[in-house]
């Protein structure tokens, strides 16, 4: 009895401040992105850089298109700024509105996927065009298989919305992990028998966990579900209304994804393998610190522009900006300087060969170049978000993938010879590499997302400039970077005499040289006075302080 009201306690939890909330975010962030990292790890080791696991990855862009377009892009979207103004007007009418959105779409994304189960063969041929026919049947197959999770993870989205309106960041958080549990149970217990099937039937697993470990606190929040099914509603067409421009830049955003696996499905086995896994560790930094901040500032952005507090809204965006920037520029060069040590921990071993992992550290070390301008863009988004203007970040979406598409097919065929291929050959080590076209599409990503970036800034700029402290920001960010030169040279001296041969050792110079580098930065930004460095400080010795009171 005890135990099951301590669990209820602790993932009832309510998270006071952004920056707490963020803490919460960031620190389960980690922990899902490490067992993402060992997920990554077991894939490597039973199928390596290979056909079948080329055939996952592509398996897995459809169902994952679904979701970042309905319910990432779409519900959770438009759900909590609509809610958060129900909810200060009217609770009872705020529940009816989340038990309407959560059925209607229930049943859209049932339809949907319903409609796409039938022409995946013809959709895998377009994502794939260079797969051989038995390649492109286990696409097909697996990518049905999968069509499971998103309607799952349509209802989850409603869930997830009241946590974060009631500050509930820590069951939310809980989520990833357990998805991520599930993905790495298929891999184990199932991928032995059933090859990659098995880790299609992990993600469904995976999804149905995340799902069920935000009902509870959502109950507690007062949350009671309801047969209420209407398409009639005034709010659900504000649902629709704030879905549809946003819908249009995550279709855009995942043809980012779609098209590197269509060009490296022409390229030799195992590119889409390579680029992908290159990819998910260039998320970690995007994932736990870009995203962790923007969704906990997101709650208190909606609250601050429906009171019309523009100046406390603008300090609550500086103040978010500023720390994002001091923790990521750290980690952009902490993974450019280790990424071949931290590649070779991760995946070198099983079935993964050397030249695919020179492959892959050279690919995320030009997927370093876009860090910095993705881990902001989803702070910018939720300001524009929670000013329920949608359009805007789906310009900017739009336009940059079309910059990267073209930027893939260009970068791609010039790496293929000639003076540039010459040049990333040179300063990545790729002398025994035979093919590096697949280099092309982490160029291009990062050049795509400093682009979007950029014409972001212009925008809110012309939106509402009151809500952009300039010089704020510029001042944190010459302080980083002057920082971050310090750690640079500090990570590469230490670095010189760490590294030695075996994953044992290579991982406790990994931590060692990286403890070195966030010494050096951050006592030298404390020094300098840095803000974001003394609210680090500050909320280190809050907590130790209230750990000795207790």
């Amino acid at each position: 009895m005890s135990h099951n009201v301590f669990h209820a306690g602790l993932l009832n939890i309510e998270s006071r401040g952004v920056t707490l909330s963020a803490a919460i975010l960031a620190v389960s962030a980690i922990a899902s992105r490490l067992l993402g990292v060992w997920r990554d790890w077991l894939l490597a080791q039973h199928f390596g850089a290979s056909a079948d696991l080329d055939v996952y990855f592509a398996a897995f862009r459809i169902p994952d298109f679904i979701y970042n377009l309905l319910v990432f892009g779409g519900i959770t979207v438009a759900f909590l700024p609509l809610f958060s103004d129900y909810y200060a007007k009217n609770r009872e009418e705020a529940w009816r509105f989340a038990n309407n959105t959560m059925n209607v779409f229930a049943v859209f994304l049932v339809l949907v996927c319903g409609l796409l189960f039938i022409f995946t063969p013809q959709l895998v041929a377009m994502i794939a065009p260079g797969f051989t026919p038995e390649q492109l049947a286990k696409t097909a197959f697996l990518s049905r298989l999968m069509f499971i999770s998103p309607i799952i993870f349509g209802i989850a989205s409603v869930f997830s919305g009241i946590l974060q309106y009631f500050r509930r960041f820590l069951a939310y958080s809980l989520a990833a992990l357990f998805y991520n549990a599930g993905i790495i149970a298929g891999i184990i217990f199932l991928a032995p028998s059933l090859g990659v099937t098995g880790v299609g039937i992990g993600v469904i697993f995976g999804a149905l966990l995340y799902l069920l470990v935000q009902v509870a606190p959502a109950l507690r929040c007062g949350f009671r579900y309801k047969p209420v099914f209407s398409f009639k509603e005034e709010s659900l067409a504000k649902v629709f209304g704030l879905m549809l421009p946003r819908t249009l830049g995550i279709a855009a955003n995942q043809i980012n994804l779609i098209a590197p696996t269509i060009i490296a499905s022409a390229l030799p086995a195992g590119s889409i393998t390579v680029f992908n896994l290159s990819n998910n560790i260039y998320a970690l930094p995007v994932g736990v610190i870009g995203v962790s901040y923007a969704t906990a500032a997101f709650a208190a952005f909606s609250r601050l522009h429906a009171e019309n507090k523009t100046t406390a809204l603008a300090e609550k965006f500086s103040a978010s900006y500023r720390q994002i920037g001091y923790l990521t520029v750290p980690a952009v060069i902490l993974l450019f300087m280790l990424r071949q040590p931290i590649v070779d921990v991760l995946y070198y071993h099983g079935q993964f060969s050397l030249e695919a992992s020179h492959l892959t550290a050279a690919s995320l070390g030009l997927f370093c170049l876009g860090i910095y301008f993705a881990a902001m863009m989803p702070l910018i988004f939720r300001l524009f978000f929670s000013m329920q203007d949608t359009a805007t970040p789906t310009i900017t979406t739009v336009v940059s993938v079309l910059v990267n598409i073209i930027l893939n097919y260009w970068l791609v065929a010039i790496l293929a010879g000639g003076e540039l291929a010459h040049a990333v050959r040179g300063i990545f080590g790729l002398s025994d590499v035979t093919d590096i076209g697949v280099l092309g599409l982490a160029l291009a990503y990062g050049l795509a997302n400093a682009f979007q970036f950029a014409m972001l800034v212009l925008l809110l700029y012309r939106k509402d400039a009151a809500l952009v402290r300039t010089a704020e920001i510029i001042g944190s960010l010459a302080k980083t970077i002057f920082a971050g030169i310090f750690m640079a040279v500090a990570v590469y001296l230490v670095s010189a005499v760490m590294f030695v041969d075996g994953i044992p050792q290579k991982l406790a110079a990994i931590a060692a040289v990286s403890a070195a580098g966030a010494a050096v930065y951050g006592l030298v930004t404390l020094l300098m006075g840095s803000p974001e460095a003394m609210a680090v400080k500050q909320a280190i010795a809050n907590k130790w302080n209230r750990i000795n009171r207790n």
